[in-house]
């Protein structure tokens, strides 16, 4: 509810006949100074409303790719990274408001005096910085761009080793990383509105006279990104969440704790919402539910969920991560997510084992899925027992 709160509220000012950036600004901040010197603040307000400009000319006319204008991100991830701390800087404040630029704003999207201008505009705000503000800026911007070509494990590998010296970038990723997640259902329908999730599969479970879950929806409506692609999403939150844990778990940071848990209370939303479609459109034999969600209770219970799994094994789920989600090509990996998609007896079994994945992030600080790590994804036999 806070996030869709925090999307109308800034569309609504994006879309205002005189759009005030201070309204913006003070929106994301929550009404948090950004220094206790009221000169000071001011003269930092400045700075940051004159980055929101930036944006919002450097990402003029884009879209994201569920459709609502494409600066909102880093606007709305900035609004989530305040939320989360009580004690803002400026400097955090431009690394989560600049933290994508480095990959969406590329010249060829512009006329040569449009990146011309952006340049000046740009290299205007880091002049009234201090230098070494300007300097840190400019290195946390570099750790937080993903190179080409660079894998997924790798870059959040980088980006921790970054992180020894800017603790702050883990928690620009976060917030980044929820933003992304919680986006992923704008504009569509909630398939877990008015639905308790757990009666559901207590019915399924154990209610002989269960009928089966019935949608509100009666028409299945076409999905912008469907239900594999949300789950590669899910995947990327996963490898996230577990390198962190490998090197950052003994954290303290307050508001690395709630972004951390946060993006692990919405993924597990998430995995709900896939399995709840499935159960309501596509696998609507309740005995077949039953035994799929049986089979998956198994599996989760013998730890494998914990760790990465050879594929070929004897079971369903058994090499999901590297079989559709650890791979390097994004054509091949296009293919194999729509090949996953047109298994909804493996969906639905992976969103279970979706769900028992994040739910063991929040209920075990200590948790982490094993063979993930900065080197790849790793098939691993080890379990570890504590």
């Amino acid at each position: 509810n806070e996030f869709l709160r925090l999307s109308s509220n800034l569309n609504y000012n994006l879309s205002a006949a005189s759009l005030n950036r201070y309204n913006i600004l003070m929106f994301i901040l929550g009404q948090k100074p950004l220094h206790k010197n009221p000169e000071k603040d001011k003269v930092y307000k400045s700075i940051a409303m004159e980055s929101i400009g930036y944006l919002l000319k450097a990402y003029s006319g884009k879209k994201r790719r569920l459709g609502p204008h494409a600066v909102i991100h880093p606007l709305r991830s900035s609004a989530l990274l305040c939320l989360a701390k009580t004690d803002i800087k400026l400097p955090l404040l431009l690394i989560q408001l600049f933290h994508d630029i480095l990959e969406d704003i590329q010249s060829p999207d512009f006329s040569s005096q449009q990146w011309k201008e952006l340049e000046e505009d740009l290299v205007g705000i880091f002049e009234r910085l201090q230098p070494d503000e300007e300097s840190l800026l400019r290195k946390k911007l570099l750790y937080l761009t993903r190179l080409r070509k660079e894998q997924y494990c790798e870059y959040i590998g980088r980006l921790l080793v970054g992180a020894r010296k800017y603790p702050d970038l883990m928690i620009v990723k976060l917030a980044d990383r929820l933003d992304n997640t919680m986006d992923m259902r704008i504009g569509d329908h909630d398939p877990l509105e008015g639905v308790n999730f757990f009666q559901e599969i207590f019915q399924l479970l154990f209610v002989n006279s269960f009928k089966g879950h019935i949608p509100k929806e009666h028409q299945i409506m076409p999905l912008t990104l469907n239900a594999a692609r949300r789950m590669y999403q899910l995947f990327k939150n996963a490898v996230l969440l577990s390198l962190i844990r490998q090197k950052q778990h003994n954290s303290e940071d307050t508001a690395l704790s709630i972004l951390f848990n946060s993006l692990a209370k919405a993924s597990l939303l998430e995995a709900q919402r896939i399995f709840i479609n499935i159960i309501g459109y596509h696998i609507t034999k309740v005995s077949t539910q039953r035994e799929l969600l049986i089979d998956a209770m198994d599996y989760c219970y013998s730890g494998k969920t914990e760790l990465v799994t050879k594929p070929h094994g004897n079971r369903i789920l058994d090499g999901l991560f590297t079989t559709y989600f650890a791979i390097s090509s994004k054509e091949e990996r296009k293919q194999k997510l729509d090949h996953l998609h047109s298994n909804k007896l493996l969906m639905l079994e992976a969103s279970v084992a979706f769900t028992v994945i994040f739910f063991s992030f929040l209920n075990s600080p200590e948790f982490y899925v094993q063979g993930i790590s900065t080197s790849g994804i790793k098939p691993t036999g080890i379990r570890n027992q504590s």
